[in-house]
């Protein structure tokens, strides 16, 4: 778990879309920190210091300190809005953590042994990321940054479901818990026939009905 990322907030008490264009125009976002049996407190966070600390891929799957005033509040980031053509941020969303209640949150994947990856290595196949996160649960101090899913042996035609996952001690991936987890076992990566095999696989199979047409066209000539 990583908790190194430290935020400075403070509470914001003008409300509405006035104020929060006011709030960016001046660098700053809306932000709002709830949960852990708390009451929801409405922040405001520098633009700079929050995207900054986004240009690292683990902060989205850390645990953060907001510090408001002279308090301290452990959280994760839950949801981010961006501005929808501008390279800006427009509100974020925190969720208080407990150290001994577990939380659910989304973590990256990383792909290991590409280049040596069988399938695609020894028999010219393609990989595939099927799902590039994947939600789970754990207690805040479990919270990896990244689980690794290695590809070294998967061969052309096999997929890796969420199943045959290795996650850390005391982590679980969400969708495998329930009394239904068979029927959510997506997979995560597969070794597919490159594009170009596909297509001549098909053309070649459309000449050869082609000629099959054609021959029993003749036959009914003969007829």
């Amino acid at each position: 778990m990583s908790d190194s990322y430290t935020l400075n907030a403070e509470v914001r008490k003008d409300m509405g879309k006035g104020a929060s264009r006011r709030l960016r125009h001046e660098g700053n976002i809306p932000a709002v920190i709830y949960g852990a049996g708390k009451p929801s407190v409405a922040l405001t966070i520098k633009h700079d210091d929050l995207f900054h600390a986004l240009e690292n891929e683990a902060f989205y799957s850390s645990i953060v300190t907001l510090k408001v005033g002279k308090k301290k509040e452990k959280a994760i980031l839950k949801d981010l809005q961006r501005h929808p053509w501008k390279n800006l941020l427009s509100h974020a969303d925190f969720l208080r953590v407990k150290m001994d209640e577990e939380i659910t949150t989304t973590v990256p994947l990383h792909f290991i042994n590409v280049d040596a990856c069988e399938g695609v290595k020894m028999q010219g196949g393609q990989l595939t990321h099927l799902m590039s996160d994947v939600e789970i649960t754990c207690l805040p101090a479990d919270l990896p940054e990244f689980i690794d899913i290695d590809v070294e042996k998967l061969e052309l035609g096999e997929t890796i479901h969420l199943s045959k996952i290795i996650t850390p001690d005391g982590v679980e991936i969400s969708a495998l818990s329930g009394p239904d987890a068979e029927d959510h076992d997506q997979g995560v990566v597969a070794v597919i026939k490159k594009k170009a095999e596909i297509e001549e696989t098909e053309e070649s199979e459309d000449v050869a009905e082609g000629e099959e047409s054609d021959e029993a066209g003749e036959d009914a000539d003969k007829e």
